[in-house]
């Protein structure tokens, strides 16, 4: 990956969520050099953290650095604005939030198909246009980041 180039970090909570980005980056219409998971956080408060204590000085330096968190919403309505009042203001437009509103587990549950296939299937609805997926009860609530995600990153992220 260039250091200069458009590329996208994904900050996963938790395993589960690792493996759904592991999923998602598994689609053959991926630009794989623009993307990449990072090691777990273990918990979304220390996901925000690392973004503001690791992540931000770098993606001060990397202009075409953005980053997704990938957590979980816990059922919790005031989750995302938690989050994104941490988020440094200088770099909002380029730090994305999205995840599940519980838990990954329950939208396995419910799909009955591996956290991988999840993410797999989340990527090409991304890739085709869809919302297939993506607008299940459990992600449906991610709708606003996602719009602002795919017009920043779809143009590098896929093929």
């Amino acid at each position: 990956m260039g250091t200069y180039d458009q590329h996208i970090f994904v900050l996963p909570e938790d395993d589960a969520n690792r493996q759904i980005a592991n999923g998602f980056i598994q689609d053959l219409n991926l630009n794989q050099r623009a993307i990449q998971v990072r090691p777990i956080a273990n918990g979304w408060k220390k996901a925000v953290e690392q973004l503001t204590n690791d992540y931000a000085p770098a993606m001060r330096q990397f202009p075409k650095r953005m980053i997704v968190l990938l957590i979980d919403f816990d059922e919790r309505e005031d989750r995302l604005s938690y989050v994104q009042s941490h988020i440094p203001e200088d770099l909002r437009n380029r730090v994305f939030v999205l995840g599940v509103q519980s838990n990954p587990e329950s939208l396995q549950r419910d799909m009955k198909q591996s956290l991988e296939a999840i993410g797999e299937t989340l990527a090409t609805d991304c890739s085709e246009n869809k919302n297939e997926l993506w607008g299940h009860n459990l992600l449906i609530h991610n709708k606003p980041e996602l719009e602002g995600v795919i017009e920043f990153v779809k143009p590098f992220l896929f093929d």
